[in-house]
């Protein structure tokens, strides 16, 4: 639910409307726009929201044989206020979201199994059950030889402790093909302030290619590849989904390239492309 105002508050807020939402939801859509061909292991209420998701999902051509809508449950709900520069802030209504992610637990392994690659995030680490189920899932894909793609995502307030979250993520950037993270989370995770030092440092932690954003100022890839590609001038009307269109379309560009590291840097130019077009609009997917 965004309030399409900016410099409001929560308090201040005079409207809000419903806009799809989800990290890797968002991811997939952005992937799957760029040509990839996608699935969605997870789930939402059986609720009126979960199915507005749902069908959103299924027009835009997502694979849902891993995806559920889970009785009894309320499909979690976000509220954005935007300050003056654009940039959001959270109110999240999020008792769901163990439930919503353990609904795939007895099908991860099929679904990783049946994957080219496996993309995942931080969001999924914070709980207990969360957690132990994306580490099988990573487990798997390094089992099966499925290259691994990590968007760490931090939402800070979801964390009781930022330390935890800081050294998970450290540990799933080791044997990693690609870690993408924005220019604080990755000056968190490797203590490094400069961006192309930060993404020499994810790559140090073990991720082949490491990609840092910078905003307007575009990204800088390290590791195997070393690139640097220039922001796209454009009128922002808020940064919501920025990330996740930055990390759907360069996973589906690396995914036509065969994985290859090779392929990384129009991919990375692709990418920024697509990350400026979407602080043009309104939510994460236009």
């Amino acid at each position: 639910m965004i309030c399409e105002k900016r410099g409001s508050r929560v308090e201040e807020a005079d409207e809000f409307r419903p806009h799809f939402g989800g990290a890797l939801a968002n991811i997939a859509i952005a992937a799957r726009r760029a040509g990839a061909a996608v699935a969605l292991a997870g789930g939402a209420g059986d609720d009126p929201w979960g199915r507005w998701l749902r069908s959103l999902l299924e027009r835009e051509g997502i694979e849902l044989r891993w995806f559920s809508l889970v009785a009894g449950l309320r499909t979690p709900v976000a509220f954005a206020t935007f300050d003056r520069d654009g940039e959001p802030s959270f109110q999240i209504y999020g008792e769901g979201i163990e439930a919503c992610v353990r609904s795939v637990g007895d099908r991860v392994d099929e679904a990783v199994t049946e994957a080219s690659a496996l993309i995942i995030g931080s969001n999924t680490l914070v709980g207990g059950p969360e957690r132990a189920l994306t580490r099988r899932a990573r487990r798997l894909a390094d089992e099966a030889g499925v290259p691994v793609l990590f968007d760490p995502n931090l939402r800070e307030h979801r964390w009781d402790d930022l330390d935890v979250a800081l050294e998970l993520c450290r540990e799933l950037c080791e044997g990693a093909l690609c870690v993408r993270a924005n220019h604080a989370e990755a000056s968190a995770i490797t203590g490094a302030e400069d961006p192309a030092a930060a993404a020499a440092e994810l790559s140090a932690l073990g991720a082949r290619i490491a990609v840092v954003t910078r905003g307007a100022n575009g990204a800088v890839m390290r590791g195997a590849v070393e690139a640097e590609v220039d922001g796209i001038e454009v009128d922002v009307v808020s940064t919501l989904g920025a990330g996740d269109a930055f990390m759907g379309t360069l996973a589906a560009h690396l995914g036509a390239a065969g994985w290859d590291p090779a392929g990384a840097e129009p991919a990375l130019a692709a990418a920024v492309g697509e990350s400026a077009r979407a602080c043009a609009h309104w939510g994460a997917i236009a």
